[in-house]
């Protein structure tokens, strides 16, 4: 029989191991140290950025950090002129001839603009009927107080200029147009506004409002009431108080609307509404926004960007004191929360899914499509709230929340239904076709960056919009993204340095899937720090890939019997004789990685994990021999037999375990030992297995390979349907990924955090590389993934 002796030329084995020990400095990361400007850039490989471009580009996104931290500690609260000028025409209740809030009045009279209008995008075309409607309000404010009669004026030639765009059907129209706008018009008749339009025009403009409340006077629902509710100022006193005082909030306004509040102050008197107005106004100062209060939603908001778009690490403490006052916000049953769907729904699944022990009892009033059909926003066909609720429905921790199902089936109908019309597809689309445990981080990174909306207009009555920060916000994501890719590209080219020098591309018999591998490393350990993560993550990748096409089709039971028995003599030393150069090229390849890993996680964990690393890889080989003894045999074991042995043999162990070392944390021997160390492999393990089982099952069955849905057919004497068969592995996979999640968000547990997320960030590989087909096993399946995270340039939209 041929034998292969004698270790291959000192040169090649240190070609095949060098490559990372040059690139990746024995870094020292710690769980605790957070990640800073100087170490995400200076993690950029020798060549990609000088020395002056890369001080510069500190500089720029210090500067940006130091922009968009301020702005996490206080809500920017942009000014809504219409909502000002409303509450400027609240009578002092003292003296019904004079204004209760000055300062409303003076800040109408600074902030006019010089064609005469007030908004603001009053120089966007685009939302000029924005602009008529502050523009009007504040006209009509002035002109009740008897303020500012130039600036009336020039406001009121604006309106006449402009008043065409009223009935353009092509513009952007704030909510309620259709009856404000009209219902303003009259209102200016009662305080005695000349307004030069005539009679012609304002009997068509008030047309517009009949015509609007004709078109859905059959409807009856409480989103219609709400709606109703919500634009009462536009329908002055022929609307009943009581049905306006039905959404009346426990801080006394209703619908945190000050417009719609200010209203009810003029006409009712209501000393609730008018606490609320004194209350923001000593809040605001002299202007108020379109809604208030707000803080919690804008903030919740901002920590969900900061997170879709990969810069929330340089952001920790802020967000967790975000976090922090949201859950206790959560347990007081906060009306900023509970009142609002979307709030909800977003503020249950980023608390959840940052470790907050958070009951989903309180979503129980949206088990139910009516909890949307009944509010404006379902009146309005918003379907923002149905994103969120659908997003938080996918957060399931155990097995009987049947609130969460119930949620998800009404939402996902809901939603499928909006794929293919409505301005809010394109979200609703990617919300479905990726859900939160199929994704990889750096592709919803990417996605979010390049249609990066946070802060972009909001139609309420009228036009709202985020502070400016949020252009900081992107040009640090851009800067970041951009910095990573760059690093991503260098290792890759190490990467297939490596993969020629240890001969591995000359192995026939093998797939080539160092880019899939590659992709899965720089997609979920992005953060440039994490260079020798990302390094040992995808060497394993492709050692394992080589190592299971050996044992399916590459080697015969000899080459495979003197490939485990060379792990089981293991004593450092290449000098062995192999059976065939095959089995040389695999075991220097591994032995090689097994050295460098070691010689580097010794500088992070203070202690050698050689031993640690050649039991991982005996450990897979004897469970892959195992599956290569029962497919010889022909042999059937039980299922229970099948999922023991395949989470072993699906290969995690040597590309997941050993990366847990250069994640940040020490892990010590008594946390590779314990229960739930182990938990967490067999977890990740048996989601691959059951996913490969599923997606491979027809390959693999003409293949004359076992697979849990074959076995299951087998072992129910050919009584259990392929789809039943599939339908219980399906249900197993739920429940199994179902307790990983679990497992991971819990805190004060033995295993670190960063560690436990990689077993998820796993899970959610193997998720989104099986949603279709076994896309590993593809060439192409998974090629756009790859150009999206290793290659191709961000695509910012205008």
């Amino acid at each position: 029989m041929p034998i292969f002796s004698n270790c291959p030329s000192s040169s090649s084995v240190l070609l095949c191991k060098s490559w990372g020990t040059s690139i990746c400095s024995h870094r020292k990361l710690r769980a605790s140290r957070k990640p800073s400007v100087q170490g995400s850039l200076r993690g950029t490989l020798p060549g990609v950025q000088s020395l002056k471009d890369r001080e510069s580009s500190e500089l720029r996104m210090t500067d940006s950090i130091e922009k968009i931290k301020r702005q996490l500690k206080d809500v920017c609260t942009r000014t809504s002129p219409y909502d000002t000028a409303w509450v400027a025409m609240v009578p002092d209740p003292s003296s019904h001839q004079n204004p209760c809030f000055h300062q409303c009045i003076d800040w109408i009279l600074q902030s006019q603009h010089e064609n005469g209008s007030w908004g603001n995008f009053s120089l966007c075309s685009s939302f000029i009927k924005d602009t008529l409607t502050s523009t009007l309000a504040c006209v009509l404010a002035l002109k009740r107080w008897s303020y500012g009669e130039d600036h009336i004026k020039k406001g009121v030639h604006y309106i006449v200029s402009n008043i065409g765009s009223v009935f353009d059907e092509q513009l952007t129209s704030p909510i309620g147009f259709n009856i404000i706008f009209p219902g303003m018009l009259q209102l200016a008749t009662e305080v005695g506004l000349i307004l030069p339009l005539g009679e012609t025009a304002i009997g068509e403009i008030i047309s517009l409002q009949n015509l609007e409340l004709q078109r859905n006077s059959t409807n009856k629902s409480r989103g219609r009431k709400e709606y109703m509710a919500y634009i009462a100022e536009g329908l002055g006193s022929s609307q009943d108080l009581n049905e306006i005082m039905e959404f009346q909030r426990a801080n006394g306004s209703v619908l945190n609307s000050p417009s719609t509040t200010a209203f009810v102050v003029t006409q009712y008197h209501d000393d609730r509404a008018f606490d609320y107005l004194s209350s923001l106004l000593l809040q605001v100062g002299s202007s108020v926004p379109a809604t208030y209060p707000m803080e919690i939603h804008s903030h919740l908001c901002m920590v969900d960007a900061l997170q879709n778009i990969g810069i929330a690490r340089y952001f920790l403490d802020e967000i967790k004191r975000i976090l922090d006052r949201a859950y206790r916000s959560w347990l007081e049953r906060d009306e900023q929360i509970i009142s609002d769907m979307a709030t909800c729904g977003m503020a249950f699944r980023l608390l959840r899914m940052n470790g907050y022990d958070i009951s989903s009892d309180l979503l129980t009033k949206f088990v139910d499509a009516n909890s949307f059909h009944d509010s404006m926003q379902g009146y309005l066909g918003d379907m923002r709230p149905v994103i969120e609720i659908y997003k938080a429905s996918q957060t399931r921790l155990f097995p009987n929340e049947e609130v969460l199902n119930k949620i998800n089936s009404w939402s996902s109908i809901l939603l499928k239904e909006e794929t293919s019309m409505g301005p809010n597809s394109q979200e609703v689309k990617f919300a479905l076709q990726f859900p939160f445990f199929a994704d990889l981080d750096r592709l919803e990174h990417k996605r979010s960056i390049e249609r990066f909306n946070f802060g972009k207009i909001q139609m309420l009555k009228v036009s709202h919009m985020s502070c400016s920060v949020n252009e900081e916000i992107l040009k640090l994501a851009v800067g970041d993204f951009n910095n990573c890719q760059s690093i991503y590209q260098e290792e890759l080219k190490g990467l297939n340095s490596w993969v020629k020098q240890c001969k591995l591309d000359q192995l026939q018999f093998a797939r080539q899937k160092l880019t899939y591998c590659y992709l899965s490393a720089a997609a979920t350990i992005y953060s440039p720090d994490l260079s020798d993560a990302r390094i040992s993550y995808s060497k394993n990748g492709v050692l394992t890939t080589v190592v299971d096409d050996f044992f399916d089709v590459g080697g015969s039971i000899e080459e495979l019997e003197n490939l485990i028995a060379l792990f089981e003599k293991w004593d450092g030393k290449c000098e062995k004789e192999f059976y065939s150069e095959h089995v040389q090229i695999i075991y220097m390849a591994i032995h090689g990685n097994i050295n460098e890993l070691a010689t580097k996680a010794f500088a992070i964990q203070n202690r050698d994990i050689t031993d640690h690393l050649v039991e991982i890889w005996l450990n897979l080989l004897r469970s892959m021999m195992v599956e290569s003894r029962w497919q010889r045999n022909k042999a059937i074991p039980t299922v229970e037999e099948y999922l023991t042995n395949g989470t072993v043999s699906f290969a995690l162990g040597p590309v997941v375990l050993p990366a847990l070392y250069f994640v940040g944390p020490e892990i010590s021997e008594e946390v590779i030992t314990h229960e739930e160390y182990h938990r967490l492999f067999r977890l990740a393990s048996m989601c691959g297995r059951l996913l490969n089982d599923l997606r491979g099952f027809e390959r693999e069955g003409k293949e004359g390979k076992l697979n849990s849905v074959s076995i299951r057919i087998a072992n129910s004497g050919s009584s259990l349907s392929i789809k039943e068969a599939e339908n219980d592995v399906n249900k197993s996979l739920e429940n199994i990924r179902t307790e990983l999640l679990q497992l991971v968000l819990k805190e004060g547990t033995a295993v670190p955090k960063p560690c436990k997320e990689l077993f998820w960030k796993t899970s959610k590989i193997l998720h989104l590389f099986y949603m279709n087909t076994d896309g590993f096993s593809s060439p192409k399946e998974m090629m756009s993934a790859v150009n999206a995270v290793i290659h191709d340039s961000l695509s910012i939209l205008g």
